[in-house]
């Protein structure tokens, strides 16, 4: 079965891209340099900071339908990420080596079904849950953290 992983689109995070840290502050959001790889998860890219790099840890709404499952939480970009990730049947590294956190959804943004996987096993995983009809998209979150990592699509 073929699918779809997409970073979170770049354009709603530009205006934090440059600020002081207490113009950050401001938005809920912080500024920090990463210092080991790997460790920063970039939500954009799917790609993890290089050590060096500025990367904002900012609120990010993953799921807006309007049930119950509407959730919101942090999640790290990178400051000069312009291109969001957007992979059919690629498993970014960033998601390979980790343990994730999946939840099924249907079309209403119910979730119908949830697993803990090891990233190696994601691609299972995902035919697995895409086998329901009623599975519209799926969520993958970094386990250990809870913090949203990428949406995942029917493709």
């Amino acid at each position: 079965m073929h699918f779809r992983i997409c970073g979170i689109d770049p354009t709603p995070f530009r205006h934090l891209f440059g600020l002081s840290d207490d113009e950050l502050t401001r938005h809920r959001a912080k500024r920090y340099v990463a210092d080991t790889k790997p460790g920063y998860p970039c939500r954009i890219s799917l790609e993890d900071a290089e050590p060096g790099e500025a990367i904002i840890l900012a609120p990010f709404a993953h799921q807006t339908a309007s049930t119950a499952y509407q959730s919101a939480g942090p999640i790290f970009v990178r400051e000069n990420a312009t291109v969001r990730f957007e992979g059919v049947d690629v498993v970014p590294e960033q998601l390979a080596s980790r343990l994730l956190s999946l939840r099924a959804y249907d079309e209403s943004g119910m979730m119908i079904d949830a697993d803990v996987v090891e990233g190696r096993e994601l691609r299972a995983n995902i035919n697995r849950f895409f086998g329901n009809e009623q599975a519209a998209y799926i969520h993958a979150h970094f386990a250990r953290r809870g913090c949203y990592a990428a949406r995942i699509d029917r493709a």
